[in-house]
């Protein structure tokens, strides 16, 4: 490493949130421009630790060290050329990932971890502002094609790995516009669709081909999709939201999150003038605690919440790692993100027991109750406590409570894919599903996940299906095919 003693020189240091009175009153990104010198000072405190664990705990195995090293020795077209090498979408995942990379860092052990995942963004934006992004077009014809059907992060990594193969490939989408949860479930503040949208024009001109507003099983059968491609890719997601089937859940004004979050994206997008479901001077209530919860937290503070109170049904996390969660595990620990920062009530341990409504079918509030998390014969199990019980007003209640699986709907019925108990698409450790030519990847296939995943998902997929057309393949997999999960 270029500064052997750049982690014993320097602490964690991280760019500052935009103030709060300010970025309520907009949508942009949250964070404040980071000084190039604080940066290269960051990058100095990767350590030479032997063995990276970081690569490890990065999905995609990304070459962390290496690109640390770069930008600290102000080699900045090496760092993108080496951070592109495993990973095709580095802004998305240096803004949207929780960075399990850092839970890994050896200098975790006993201090703050290398801040990995600034570092990754800067780089990618450096070299987009550089303009050393560039389409890679492809420098022959294999003749064959390929559909994939969703262009989230695994549609749209998987995409570009086989056309840069010299296939030709066509991403179907049933939206409006290409990008799946990166553009309609993503909030503006957390990845302004612009980034979004210079990789599609990238991929554009490199030759994959977007069909939006198609919808497979409806608009077109897979019995034609298979006739016109040679292979086909779903990656459409794990889309099926948990619900609460509590009394009262049939009141108006309790909506899915990913009901609420889309239309929001929308009125960014430019089209809706106003959000058919809004937070306005409304009395919010969000259950689940997760990413999905903290992005309807930051859109109702920027819609204009009268209150808003976050439900968790677990304990809250302790502030550092207990003993049973070691370092280079994930550390389950109380976080605090940039929608936390801007306000409302987080509750945790408190599950919801009955929605009330008014004569006129609308929530007016959520019964709750504390419970105590239980571990009986290795099994879970939350037991109300006595005398808890307590009345939350609320206009508005989001669920945000995860995913459960793939959509049981026209498209995979149309295909004949099977299921796995979890609700997942079967598939092998080729990421082949029982249908001949027809592969799955991503969370339609994993089940919900990170991006990273997803991606890293998409790379391997697309290396298994060029292998199956061609009868061999040079491009990388980054999780080898025995290690694919088998669901």
């Amino acid at each position: 490493m270029g500064d052997s003693r750049g982690f014993m020189k320097h602490g964690r240091d991280l760019p500052k949130y935009r103030p709060v009175e300010l970025r309520l009153r907009d949508w942009n990104e949250v964070y404040e421009d980071f000084d190039e010198d604080k940066l290269k000072v960051q990058a100095s405190r990767c350590m030479d630790c032997g063995i990276p664990f970081c690569n490890n705990g990065c999905p995609l195995g990304n070459l962390i060290p290496d690109w640390n090293d770069l930008v600290y020795r102000d080699h900045w077209r090496e760092a993108i050329d080496r951070l592109h090498a495993t990973n095709n979408f580095p802004e998305f995942t240096g803004r949207l990932c929780p960075a399990p990379c850092e839970a890994a860092c050896v200098l975790g052990i006993n201090e703050d971890p290398v801040t990995i995942k600034r570092v990754e963004v800067e780089i990618i934006d450096r070299a987009w502002a550089e303009g050393w992004v560039t389409p890679e077009i492809p420098t022959f014809s294999s003749g064959r094609s390929v559909a994939v059907v969703g262009s989230g992060p695994a549609g749209l990594a998987v995409a570009q790995q086989l056309t840069r193969a010299g296939h030709r490939v066509v991403v179907f989408e049933r939206d409006d516009r290409v990008g799946g949860l990166l553009r309609y479930g993503i909030p503006e503040f957390k990845m302004e669709k612009k980034v979004l949208d210079r990789r599609i024009d990238q991929m554009t001109a490199e030759g994959t081909e977007f069909r939006t507003s198609v919808n497979v099983g409806v608009d077109i059968t897979a019995e034609q999709l298979r006739a016109d491609f040679d292979a086909v890719v779903l990656a459409g997601g794990a889309t099926v939201p948990r619900d609460l089937p509590v009394p009262g859940r049939q009141l108006n004004g309790i909506h899915q999150a990913m009901e609420f979050l889309p239309i929001a994206n929308r009125v960014q997008e430019g089209d809706l003038r106003e959000p058919s479901i809004t937070a306005r001077d409304k009395h919010v209530i969000i259950i689940g605690g997760g990413d999905t919860g903290a992005d309807c937290l930051g859109t109702s503070h920027r819609q204009g919440a009268a209150s808003v109170s976050q439900f968790e049904i677990m304990p809250r996390p302790p502030d550092s790692r207990p003993d049973a969660n070691p370092w280079p595990t994930w550390p389950f620990i109380y976080r605090v993100s940039s929608a936390h920062d801007e306000g409302g009530e987080r509750l945790y341990a408190i599950n919801t027991t009955e929605f009330v409504g008014n004569d006129a079918g609308a929530v007016t509030a959520v019964r709750t109750v504390e419970v105590e998390r239980v571990i009986t014969d290795g099994r879970m199990s939350f037991e109300p406590v006595a005398g808890s019980e307590q009345e939350l007003p609320a206009d508005l209640v989001l669920l945000a409570m995860g995913f459960t699986g793939a959509e049981p709907g026209a498209l995979l019925t149309d295909f004949g894919v099977e299921f796995t108990d979890r609700g997942n698409v079967g598939r092998d450790a080729d990421y082949r599903t029982n249908v001949d030519d027809v592969y799955v990847c991503g969370d339609m296939g994993r089940g919900q996940s990170l991006i990273v995943w997803a991606i890293a998902e998409g790379r391997s997929c697309a290396a298994a299906v060029d292998q199956a057309l061609m009868g061999e393949s040079l491009l990388p997999a980054p999780i080898p095919p025995t290690a694919a999960p088998l669901n």
